[in-house]
């Protein structure tokens, strides 16, 4: 009971910071499950299977208050499953440990590029339509890999790339349930399959998921809301802060200091 209560708070903490920033909720879940001793790869599928639900409720606020970009939803969807895929397929047969000090460098420089651009002020454009696809593919392959990296792969690269915050944190948070459906499912299938020889124990987490699922549920909704009413050029600095703080814990945690 406590285990489900604490993770019933961490997510709905994690939902509401993913929800107006476009993410968080899977690195900050999937850090507190590692810190439980939860193995790697069941950290990931055990944080996507919760997510299948929250970002459902999540992707439904975004749409009510028009936060989505349908131009680039779709290419962007697709490239996520793709990517997330094959990158739950890679982490259930190698370690993911190795790619990610490149993981660590691109969000930190994609958060200094965020805030430079709060900084100079400037103005939104739209994201090219060519490049959502692809960068889909590459958000999908790291959030499954990472156990958390479609939101700062996905919303930090289009913010970046100078579009308005409040459509691509809406966007990506839409199209993420379809990549986390996808993600999850490639587990199942590992799983039933016997590819994933590591799965054991997975079921001793469930208390866990079920609190990520209820807590995320709860701040789910408001999520299309909160982003709507937000100055865009706050919103920038805030992610591109929280992009930079991610990337630093992680670097942090890859150098040993904790």
């Amino acid at each position: 009971m406590e285990d489900f209560l604490l993770f019933a708070l961490v997510g709905f903490l994690a939902q509401i910071v993913d929800g107006a920033l476009g993410m968080a909720y899977g690195v900050i879940s999937s850090t507190v499950l590692l810190s439980f001793g939860v193995p790697p790869a069941n950290a990931s599928a055990s944080m996507h299977a919760a997510e299948v639900f929250t970002t459902a409720a999540s992707a439904g606020s975004h749409a009510v208050n028009r936060n989505v970009s349908w131009r680039l939803f779709a290419p962007l969807a697709a490239g996520g499953c793709i990517g997330g895929g094959l990158g739950a397929f890679v982490l259930t047969s190698i370690d993911g440990d190795a790619i990610k000090p490149f993981i660590v460098f691109y969000l930190a420089m994609m958060g200094l590029l965020i805030l430079y651009r709060a900084w100079r002020s400037a103005k939104a454009r739209r994201f090219p339509l060519r490049y959502s696809g692809p960068l889909g593919a590459v958000g999908g392959f790291l959030d499954a890999v990472g156990g958390g990296g479609w939101g700062p792969t996905v919303t930090s690269a289009m913010v970046g790339a100078g579009a308005e915050p409040r459509i691509s944190v809406g966007t990506a948070n839409a199209a993420e349930f379809f990549v986390t459906s996808t993600i999850s499912a490639t587990f199942l299938a590992a799983l039933l399959s016997g590819h994933w020889e590591e799965a054991e124990g997975l079921a001793a987490h469930a208390s866990s998921v079920l609190g990520l699922i209820v807590g995320g549920l709860a701040a789910a909704p408001l999520a299309g809301f909160v982003i709507r009413l937000a100055p865009p050029r706050p919103l920038t600095f805030a992610v591109g802060g929280l992009v930079v703080l991610l990337a630093a814990y992680q670097g942090l945690q890859l150098a040993g200091v904790f």
